[in-house]
């Protein structure tokens, strides 16, 4: 007798389907499951169900001074479930945040800032000093599952007059550590993006690709950057990281319009953009490409199956037997709205889309919108 059975799930194909669930696994999927469940939910063709949606960029450490949250106000509250950390902590707080996630609902990781602080200024990498590899390396070693990577942020305001000489260490830690996937934020210059993008490796991703500041992924022509174009045919990735000041419409429709697609959508949420815009939601976010021209397949794509394989996270991300029993039932609600960039620029959309609940393990969790609206309880 399997735990769960989802009856009726309507995938992004627009196939229906039976998901069954069983010892926090996906157990079996088919058009119609005959064997019976310990409890079963019946979608009626409704609601859209696809693999539990991947936040690869929040910041969810509550004791961060400057960008903090709670792990589940940014998670399975808002459908999504699992969320990595991109660097709120360093080696000197790594441990308390690992002790901190235990409690929960919510998968947390973590991308650890190649500064020992982490963040608790805006320029922790001024200091060369607060870069200690072999403190990164043996908390890796001691957090093997918890640390997915490295996050270095390569802004002015962050580096000071350092120039890419972080960057450069990050890559010699990441080299010390087995290859992890490392996690590079672009903002102002200096450093430039084209002194950037030359260092960055196949795994490695740019986040905030779409910012609309001058140091973009496009040139002044709205061509894509000669260096960017390159580090990409390396297998350097694109992830979106909106947050407060890194997400611009006009950018993120001229490079979708050239074929640069973001290979996984973040949110870089954290609780004033989340309370007070312009993020609200991982959700939120993924509207947004919707309302630009991106399908939903396309879209549902980057937080899951791309951006599972961008972190490497093992059994997620994919409907799949034998997978983690990580699933996300969902509405795409049609409503006029006008969202939002990091610019203040407003986009005019069409459609929405609503998380209902969020299964992690095996565990249901409605939403509020799937409780009060939908008729989803426990």
């Amino acid at each position: 007798m399997y735990d769960l059975i989802i009856r009726r799930a309507r995938l992004v194909d627009e196939q229906q389907v039976d998901v069954a669930l069983h010892n926090g696994k996906i157990a079996a999927i088919a058009a119609h499951i005959a064997e019976p469940a310990m409890q079963e939910h019946d979608l009626a063709g409704r609601y859209y169900l696809s693999a539990g949606w991947i936040d690869s960029h929040v910041h969810c450490y509550p004791a961060s001074p400057i960008y903090h949250d709670e792990a589940d106000q940014v998670g399975v509250t808002c459908g999504v479930t699992t969320v990595i950390d991109a660097g709120s902590t360093g080696a000197d707080d790594i441990d308390d945040f690992y002790q901190l996630t235990r409690r929960a609902k919510t998968q947390v990781h973590a991308l650890i800032n190649i500064a020992r602080s982490g963040i608790v200024t805006q320029n922790e990498l001024a200091d060369m000093a607060q870069i200690d590899g072999e403190a990164v390396q043996a908390a890796v070693q001691r957090l093997p599952d918890f640390i997915l990577g490295l996050k270095a942020r390569m802004s002015s305001s962050v580096v000071g007059t350092n120039g890419v000489q972080p960057l450069q260490r990050a890559k010699a830690i990441q080299r010390a550590s087995g290859g992890l996937p490392l996690m590079v934020h672009i903002g102002n210059n200096p450093p430039d993006l084209d002194e950037i993008a030359p260092l960055l490796s196949q795994g490695d991703i740019i986040t905030h690709c779409f910012n609309g500041k001058p140091n973009r992924v496009l040139t002044p022509a709205g061509e894509l950057r000669a260096s960017v174009a390159a580090a990409m045919q390396r297998g350097v990735m694109l992830d979106v990281g909106h947050g407060s000041a890194s997400f611009s419409f006009e950018v993120a429709q001229a490079a979708i319009a050239q074929g640069i697609l973001p290979d996984t959508i973040s949110s870089d949420i954290y609780c004033r953009n989340r309370l007070n815009g312009p993020v609200r939601s991982l959700a939120h976010v993924m509207s947004k490409f919707l309302a630009i021209g991106m399908t939903l397949p396309q879209v549902i794509a980057c937080v899951t199956v791309q951006a599972a394989a961008a972190l490497r996270l093992q059994h997620k991300g994919e409907l799949t037997p034998g997978y983690d029993a990580d699933l996300t039932i969902f509405a795409r609600q049609n409503a006029q709205q006008d969202f939002i960039d990091s610019d203040g620029v407003q986009q005019h959309g069409e459609q929405h889309l609503v998380p209902l609940v969020a299964v992690v393990a095996g565990h249901w969790m409605p939403t509020a919108e799937g409780k009060t609206h939908h008729g989803f309880d426990l």
